[in-house]
C-alpha cells in the first residue's frame, strides 16, 4: 500500500550533498510518484568548472538554465494533476549559482534569459528544503565520490550552502517544510524515512521549520 501525499508537485532542494535525489528517489518509490531529477553527469562544461571556475561559469550556468528550463516546460505541458510528481530542484533558485559564480556582464545576459522564461515554468505545490551544516554536506559529497567533486573546495561548499539559506528563508512563492538533516539519515535508516513522509504528509500551508533527532 503506497503512501498518500497530497500535494502533486514536490521540489525537493538544497545545496550540493544535502540528499534531495536520494529523497526523490526513495519517495518516489513509496508514492509510485514520477520521478524529474537533474542529471549533473550531462553538463559537459561541469568537470572543468570545478577545475577552474572563472573560465567555465557561463557556459555551465546556461546549460543548466537550459536544461532545468526544458524539464519544467515539459511539466507544464502535461497534466500535473494525473499523478504525483517529484522533483530534485525547484527552477526559480537557479539564480543562487549564477550570483555566485558570473562576472557582471555575465549576469547581466543570465538576468535577461532567465526574465523571459521563468513566467512559463510551473511552481510546485510544496518545496521541501533539506538543510545541512558543511561539514555534514562535505562528507556526504566525499561519500558519493564523484570524481569532477573531488575538486570542490570547502570555501565554495560554504559560500553555496549560505547562498540556498539566505534564499529559502525569503522565499514565499508556495509552501515550504524546511528540514535540518545534521541529526537523520533517510537513506541508511527506514525510521527516519518514515518520520519524514509523515511530517510531509501534515504540511499543508506556508512555511515550517522540521528539526528530527533521528532514530
Amino acid at each position: 500500500m503506497k503512501t498518500v501525499i497530497e500535494p502533486n508537485f514536490i521540489a525537493i532542494e538544497g545545496a550540493i550533498g544535502a540528499g534531495k535525489t536520494s529523497l526523490v528517489n526513495l519517495l518516489g518509490k513509496q508514492l509510485d510518484a514520477r520521478m524529474v531529477l537533474e542529471n549533473d553527469d550531462e553538463n559537459p562544461f561541469l568537470p572543468d568548472f570545478y577545475q577552474d571556475k572563472e573560465s567555465y561559469a557561463f557556459q555551465t550556468q546556461i546549460f543548466f538554465l537550459l536544461n532545468r528550463y526544458a524539464q519544467y516546460l515539459d511539466l507544464a505541458q502535461r497534466d500535473l494533476f494525473s499523478s504525483v510528481v517529484i522533483t530534485d530542484f525547484l527552477f526559480q533558485r537557479d539564480p543562487i549559482f549564477a550570483n555566485l559564480n558570473l562576472k557582471d556582464h555575465e549576469l547581466q545576459l543570465y538576468n535577461q534569459i532567465y526574465n523571459l522564461i521563468k513566467i512559463r515554468t510551473p511552481k510546485p505545490d510544496l518545496v521541501i528544503y533539506l538543510q545541512a551544516d558543511t561539514h555534514i554536506l562535505q562528507q556526504r559529497i566525499e561519500k558519493r565520490d564523484r570524481d569532477y567533486e573531488s575538486y570542490l573546495d570547502r570555501e565554495y561548499l560554504e559560500k553555496v550552502n549560505k547562498a540556498f539559506n539566505n534564499f529559502f528563508f525569503y522565499y514565499s512563492e508556495t509552501p515550504l517544510l524546511v528540514i535540518n538533516t545534521n541529526e537523520i539519515d533517510f537513506v541508511e535508516k527506514k525510521g527516519d524515512l518514515e518520520e519524514l513522509i509523515s511530517k510531509i504528509n501534515h504540511h499543508r500551508i506556508g512555511r515550517e521549520y522540521y528539526n528530527p533527532l533521528g532514530s
